[in-house]
């Protein structure tokens, strides 16, 4: 079904149902997939620039239970120019291509720069970024950035931004749509794909693929179990000096098995097989290790790299800070971590103890430096700093050590982990009971000390990947394409809005940017932001036959 709509909630809706599926439509969906003939029923269009803009929504039966829509709202928008913002790295060591550069400052600061670079001949201008509030944040003037040309096309950006870097300054270039402004006429790009649990009879579940610590693409898992469609999921540790790429830098359970620890409080998608009870929770996590004579110590985190806990919150000696920290890497010289065989070849190594245990949880060797390989079924649990001392004495060869993990709710319930059940990590939330609420400085998105960060994050337009609930349980999946031309992506707040708009009950947004990739039938069918292509990722969602 293919929909042109005008206009939003408010006012008439004028709509044209034409009941064909173009082939380029077609050549996305696998053999069995239909496109289901219907009467189109007027529908809000979605929340993005003027009401005025022509949106299109294609709509194609995968398969029982589960659609694919493809919606483009607007066109090419002729104010759009490229630009140079000048800038300051935020990390030049790291190969996080998602990384957003330091671009925001002071007034004085801003028009400092902007007099230095009037002196080696460029023409600048010092603008306000100014953003709206959220449930946590209350917006308003995030700092100024400093901009160089005004260009039709990337090309002459580009040349400023190599002129400007060899007088020593530092630049990106960009495109003016990626901004955020409500006045923008598109164009946006979107794919939803939404599961009804009362006709889907396939499997719904996350995958991290072979092993914990390496990455591997959306359509590469996908394909792994022939999946009818797949999106990215959680965010992941991305650099190897924040720990072992791939790892899910959130909570993740796979198989009712828990894997990874949670990131603080912040929100999590609780999915079922069976895709019934689906539920966007703030999630917490409790683990314990249980060994000789009764000593009880507690555990740090699953599956990770001691020491380093990406996106931050973990306890509370952890430095700089116990909360959460999106794209930060907090430390603790002091931890306990336990290990499953799922991790990968070999547990990390370096100075410390590590406990070897057996299928019955049987101590059967102590290892120290840490580090090697598990058997299929076995667990370890590795001690760094003074926590080296207190392992000794709970783990002693032949007797039991016992781990034992807890996942708690907003109620403080424990949340039940049976085989059918695939958690995966995300924040900020973005809709709560059928509110807009989008809570970035809970979820560790606000850096008091650098405005930047939010701005590159959350007050600019991105790719997002994002996923929710509606009142009647049928899921929706969400990827938005960005930084191109042909879709501007998402502002934050846009993203609550539109996942609103598409009738979300509950929603949060998952990881972005790169790697927001959407799969069917084992192609992408989306335009993936890097320039190398698809990225690798550290879970994804599959929607199986």
């Amino acid at each position: 079904m293919i929909a042109m709509l005008k206009g939003r909630t408010t006012g008439s809706i004028a709509l044209l149902a034409v009941l064909a599926t173009p082939p380029s439509v077609m050549a996305q969906a696998s053999s069995e997939t239909a496109t289901t003939p219907e009467v189109a029923t007027a529908a809000a269009s979605l929340p993005l620039g003027p009401a005025d803009l022509t949106e299109t929504r294609t709509t194609t039966t995968l398969q029982p239970g589960v659609t694919l829509t493809t919606i483009v709202r607007g066109a090419t928008d002729p104010t759009h120019v490229w630009t140079v913002e000048a800038s300051i790295p935020a990390d030049e060591t790291s190969p996080d291509p998602d990384a957003p550069p330091r671009a925001l400052s002071d007034r004085t600061s801003a028009e400092e720069l902007a007099d230095r670079l009037r002196e080696e001949g460029f023409d600048p201008r010092v603008e306000e970024v100014v953003t709206p509030a959220t449930a946590d944040f209350a917006g308003g003037s995030l700092g100024w950035r400093v901009r160089v040309g005004r260009f039709t096309d990337k090309a002459g950006a580009d040349a400023t931004r190599a002129q400007m870097i060899a007088a020593g300054f530092a630049g990106a270039t960009l495109f003016t749509g990626w901004d955020g402004s409500p006045t923008d006429r598109g164009p946006w790009r979107l794919q939803v794909l939404t599961i009804d649990p009362r006709t889907f009879r396939g499997s719904l579940l996350a995958s991290y693929g072979p092993d914990i610590e390496d990455r591997e693409t959306t359509s590469a898992l996908s394909r792994a179990q022939s999946a009818a469609a797949a999106v990215n999921a959680g965010y992941f540790v991305f650099d190897p000096a924040a720990g072992a790429p791939g790892d899910p830098a959130g909570v993740g359970v796979y198989g009712g098995r828990l894997l990874s620890e949670t990131v603080g409080r912040r929100p999590a998608l609780v999915v079922r097989a069976e895709a019934l009870g689906t539920q966007v929770e703030r999630l917490r996590w409790v683990g314990t290790v249980e060994g000789y004579d009764d000593v009880r110590l507690t555990l740090d985190g699953i599956d990770r790299v001691p020491g380093l806990i990406r996106n931050c919150g973990g306890t509370a000696d952890d430095v700089p800070t116990g909360l959460p920290l999106h794209d930060f890497t907090c430390t603790d010289s002091d931890e306990l971590v336990a290990f499953t065989s799922d991790f990968g070849q070999s547990t990390p190594s370096g100075p410390g103890l590590e406990a070897v245990l057996d299928r019955h949880n049987t101590v059967v060797s102590l290892r120290s430096p840490r580090g090697g390989p598990l058997s299929a079924g076995h667990k370890s649990v590795q001690a760094t700093g003074t926590l080296v001392d207190d392992l000794s004495a709970a783990a002693v060869i032949g007797e039991q050590l016992k781990i034992s993990t807890k996942l708690r709710g907003e109620r403080g319930q424990v949340v039940g982990q049976p085989p059918s059940t695939s958690i995966v990590n995300g924040g900020p939330e973005l809709v709560r009971d059928g509110r807009l609420h989008v809570t970035p400085t809970a979820d560790g998105f606000v850096r008091p000390t650098d405005p930047s960060f939010y701005y590159g994050f959350s007050a600019k337009r991105n790719p997002r990947t994002f996923a929710g609930v509606d009142a009647a349980g049928r899921i929706m999946l969400v990827a938005a394409d960005g930084r191109s031309t042909s879709s501007l992506g998402l502002t934050i707040v846009e993203t609550g809005a539109v996942a609103q708009a598409l009738g979300m009950r509950d929603a949060l947004n998952l990881d972005g940017g790169g790697s927001t990739t959407m799969v069917v039938d084992g192609q992408v069918i989306n335009q993936p932001s890097d320039a190398a292509g698809e990225r690798p990722v550290g879970d994804a969602l599959l929607i199986l036959p």
